[in-house]
């Protein structure tokens, strides 16, 4: 599975059976609509071995897990790639089901598998992926169902403490709000994140 990150294609997804064409020209499969995008940009095309994606002499480039790529690479589960700085995208494998359980030996409507960096919530995957900031704020409540995770000790999680001096509540306030959108985007009756005046931040994780 492709899944188009940051970009004109934002949000959009594509299964990758057969060869695929990325570019500007209309013929292309994924069809990038920018002047910095070559008409036929990139290609990925399934083997035996896995899906191989390769630059297709392009004027400016592609790139995969931040790196320029000169030469045909094996994708693997999570990998990211970018067409000419214009369009940013993760590839998955088919095994993007469900885990049996949440590791913690409570499965909860909510799940987060920190070594694959997924999300599903009641049974559905979150895609595309959270942001690098969400995730490890949700990753620190999800580590401590139930209990109350004070502001400062969220802001030193997600930004590191040499930076958490600089990070005002209203950045915090806001990443949480984004999140909460992301997550009730997929289950609208349940909040799973709750804020305690005063104190700071739960979660709530009930039962599947």
């Amino acid at each position: 599975m492709l899944v188009a990150q940051e970009g004109p294609l934002k949000g959009q997804r594509w299964a990758v059976s057969r060869a695929i064409v990325l570019g500007r020209e209309a013929t292309c499969d994924v069809v990038i609509p920018d002047r910095q995008v070559s008409r036929y940009h990139a290609r990925l095309t399934p083997t035996a071995e896995g899906v191989i994606l390769e630059d297709l002499g392009s004027k400016n480039g592609t790139h995969h897990n931040g790196t320029e790529l000169n030469a045909p690479v094996i994708l693997q589960d999570g990998d990211a790639m970018q067409i000419s700085y214009v369009q940013g995208f993760l590839f998955f494998t088919s095994d993007a089901t469900l885990p049996l359980g949440d590791g913690m030996g409570k499965p909860g409507r909510l799940v987060v598998d920190a070594k694959s960096r997924k999300v599903w919530v009641n049974q559905k995957l979150v895609v595309p992926p959270l942001s690098a900031q969400q995730f490890r704020l949700l990753s620190m409540l999800y580590e401590s169902p139930g209990e109350v995770i004070g502001r400062i000790d969220l802001v030193a999680a997600v930004w590191g403490e040499e930076q958490a001096a600089g990070v005002s509540d209203q950045a915090l306030d806001a990443l949480i709000r984004r999140l909460r959108d992301r997550l009730s985007a997929l289950d609208p009756d349940q909040s799973y994140i709750d804020t305690v005046r005063g104190h700071g931040v739960r979660l709530d994780n009930p039962s599947a």
